[in-house]
């Protein structure tokens, strides 16, 4: 044994040689006891020899455990919800709101992806969905926004349909501005769903570090943005794929022609964003399971394939400081026979998954 190889008496050490994205370099890992060794280790298994590997995927915006949106928080869901996106290759997911705190054991699954997560999101009354998030107004705002940071997150819907058939800003500026700072002094991130220009204006002058969704976000803040590393999650698919229910005549006329030029100038924003600079992210919002359909959209966006590969991957394993097949980092990684920058599809059905170490096949 040379002095650069490390002994290991674990039976499951395993072995991988691979081109590694987004380098495309060959690289052997090594893993043992769950992490990753850029160092050989004697009695390794070798698991796979040639092919494309990759950090495992993840997803910046979702909601787990529920069946429809405003529906109960449900145990049976979550497991499935966990189960299908281990299986699917992601590694790390955020949760930006559910009904309820996720219960413990959700947030640390051994061969599960990692849990971020932003407790309940907090709301306006009467302007976000009927049983889901935390109400709070102007006053109250900063308060809420600072308890529910206790893990990590907060979520602030700071628009929503109103009264008279439109959609708007459900908080003032200051209220906003207060609020990121609260939670900011807190060691916290603001993640802020908008989908109203004066909203949108508002949420990044007042530093929140995620921009949701962000229809109708002005071009004229993406600079601002992205200066202080801000990111967007545009979730265009889920949106896309809801457009004949909002484009459709029950609809009121207002908030038809509101969606409707939204949806078409969606794509050309998220493009703006990424050529200002700003770090751009895959998140599927719901249900489970769409993140090859997000990264899809974001090259029809215009994206360049291998960073809309990073949003859903390595770049933001980077924004959230998460592990990335550094040596010494949790093994979470995706394996697969084919470079993926030829064919995304790949992605739906990986032939191997590690998890925290995990072979998941």
């Amino acid at each position: 044994m040379t002095s650069t190889t490390r002994r290991s008496d674990h039976a499951a050490a395993a072995h991988l040689r691979a081109r590694l994205l987004p380098e495309g370099r060959e690289t052997d890992l090594w893993i043992v006891d769950g992490t990753v060794s850029r160092e050989p280790v004697d009695g390794a298994r070798t698991i796979a020899s040639g092919g494309w590997m990759l950090p495992a995927l993840v997803d910046a915006h979702l909601h787990i455990g529920v069946v429809e949106a405003g529906g109960p928080l449900e145990l049976d869901a979550l497991d499935r919800d966990l189960d299908r996106l281990s299986r699917s290759g992601v590694g790390a997911v955020r949760v930006l709101g559910s009904p309820r705190p996720l219960p413990a054991d959700a947030l640390a699954r051994p061969g599960g992806p990692v849990v971020l997560t932003a407790g309940v999101p907090v709301a306006a009354p009467e302007r976000f969905i009927p049983g889901w998030g935390r109400r709070a107004s102007d006053i109250e705002l900063a308060a809420a926004c600072v308890a529910e940071a206790r893990f990590g997150w907060s979520k602030i819907i700071a628009d929503w349909f109103d009264d008279a058939g439109g959609y708007g800003p459900a908080f003032s500026a200051s209220a906003l501005a207060e609020a990121v700072a609260g939670v900011h002094g807190r060691g916290a991130g603001v993640a802020v769903h908008t989908q109203s220009a004066a909203a949108g204006r508002d949420a990044v002058a007042a530093g929140a570090d995620t921009i949701e969704h962000g229809m109708h976000l002005p071009w004229s803040v993406l600079p601002a943005l992205a200066a202080r590393g801000g990111a967007l999650v545009p979730t265009g698919f889920v949106f896309a794929t809801s457009a004949a229910e909002m484009t459709d005549d029950a609809v009121p006329p207002a908030l038809r022609h509101w969606y409707a030029e939204g949806l078409a100038a969606h794509p050309g924003l998220v493009r703006r964003a990424w050529e200002e600079g700003v770090t751009v992210l895959a998140g599927t919002d719901l249900p489970v399971g769409a993140l090859v359909d997000e990264i899809r959209w974001l090259i029809d966006a215009g994206l360049p394939v291998e960073d809309a590969l990073g949003a859903a991957s390595w770049t933001a394993r980077e924004f959230f400081d998460l592990p990335r097949l550094r040596d010494g980092d949790r093994a979470d990684l995706v394996w697969l026979e084919h470079d993926p920058r030829a064919d995304v599809e790949l992605l739906r059905t990986p032939p191997l998954v590690l998890l925290g170490g995990h072979e998941i096949r």
